[in-house]
């Protein structure tokens, strides 16, 4: 599959990483590249970018008709709270930018370090929760996530994106603020 990740920096960087080892066709996207062209020429575009910078792409490309992941949690800068909150989501927000496009939330629970070390906490693949309301495109990113050694989990149509994001708020006082580190992931036991 040819994917468009938008964004370099360490989540970015570790899902192109993953992706390109699991044979995909990606392309990394940084503020100077040329986006309209690379987000023209992907099938998937996975938006790897803080909450805060993401409306600014909204007019730089043309996103109908494409798959599109974001994976951000809409941290204040602080880190003592998400931006967007229960009444609807980042995922939902970015999606009233981006008309025609298909809105995924997926990835957004992993720490950006465990893609380079095989996705696995304590031996056992690490979750990956996606939501979306377009069944075909959840099933997309589901096997996208199976490809790259995650365990994926259907969370269903986009509006649980309002609860995925502050797993992954909670995730990240778990790693850093309480001091657990990156080896750790959500995970329920599912029968």
């Amino acid at each position: 599959m040819r994917i468009a990740v938008i964004g370099n920096g360490n989540v970015g960087s570790g899902l192109a990483l993953a992706l390109g080892r699991a044979g995909h066709e990606v392309t990394t996207i940084g503020r100077s590249d040329d986006l309209s062209a690379a987000v023209s020429s992907a099938e998937l575009v996975v938006l790897a970018t803080p909450y805060g910078a993401l409306a600014e792409l909204a007019g730089k490309a043309d996103f109908i008709g494409k798959t599109v992941i974001d994976v951000s949690n809409s941290v204040t800068e602080d880190f003592s709270g998400l931006q967007v909150r229960h009444k609807t989501s980042a995922a939902e927000e970015i999606a009233s930018l981006r008309a025609g496009a298909t809105m995924v939330k997926a990835f957004n629970t992993i720490f950006a370090k465990n893609y380079g070390k095989g996705l696995k906490v304590n031996g056992q693949p690490i979750r990956a929760f996606v939501a979306a309301d377009d069944d075909a495109a959840r099933g997309t990113v589901k096997t996208l996530a199976a490809d790259i050694g995650l365990e994926p989990v259907d969370a269903g149509p986009l509006v649980n994106a309002r609860y995925l994001e502050p797993i992954g708020f909670l995730n990240i006082q778990f790693g850093y603020v309480f001091g657990h580190g990156t080896e750790i992931a959500p995970r329920w036991q599912f029968s």
